[in-house]
């Protein structure tokens, strides 16, 4: 083929190309009539849907975000959420939102237990395993069992099938354990 002969080509097809764009360029029907924030095309906030779905959970007109005792995980909700425990004689911390992660501080002498499916990251320390039986902890990582008495690896997924099982920080070891929780736990 020619160079004349592609060239003629290519401006045939551009000006068909704009020819045809030229002869259809109507709109849609129904797309772009509506205006945004009209009664007919309303502009819905987050606030607004959250308070819908609470509604029609059956949970009234609740504000998000207070968690004053959701998160749980069946737990009776004794002692705070979150922090440490250095008072002897104050209950056991309990704590686990579902979703959230949270950073929890092992001190020597302390064991941090998982809730049934709780799963913890070790990020510093050194951890052993605390479990009662010949059952463990799944480090899903290697795709291992810890049994009680086992070192738990650090930047492992330690998966808690049963409530009872955790970690506490290695015998003689002066520092604390830095840990990623999600899930429910206890702190003794």
């Amino acid at each position: 083929m020619k160079a004349y002969m592609k060239v003629s080509l290519a401006a045939l097809a551009i000006g068909a190309g704009v020819w045809i764009g030229a002869v259809y360029n109507d709109t849609a029907k129904g797309a772009g009539t509506i205006q945004p924030g009209t009664a007919d095309d309303p502009v819905v906030t987050k606030s607004y849907v959250d308070q819908q779905i609470q509604k029609a959970l059956g949970g009234g007109s609740a504000g998000t975000g207070s968690g004053a005792s959701t998160g749980n995980n069946g737990s009776a909700g004794t002692g705070s959420t979150g922090g440490t425990s250095t008072d002897s004689g104050l209950p056991p911390l309990v704590s686990g939102a579902a979703d959230a992660v949270e950073i929890v501080t092992v001190k020597p002498g302390q064991q941090l237990l998982g809730k049934s499916g709780a799963e913890f990251i070790v990020r510093s320390g050194k951890a052993v395993i605390v479990s009662e039986g010949t059952n463990g902890v799944a480090d899903l990582t290697d795709g291992v069992d810890l049994t009680n008495g086992q070192a738990a690896p650090t930047n492992h997924l330690l998966s808690f099938p049963k409530d009872g099982r955790g970690i506490t920080v290695l015998d003689g070891n002066k520092y604390s354990l830095t840990v990623m929780v999600r899930g429910g736990y206890t702190l003794k």
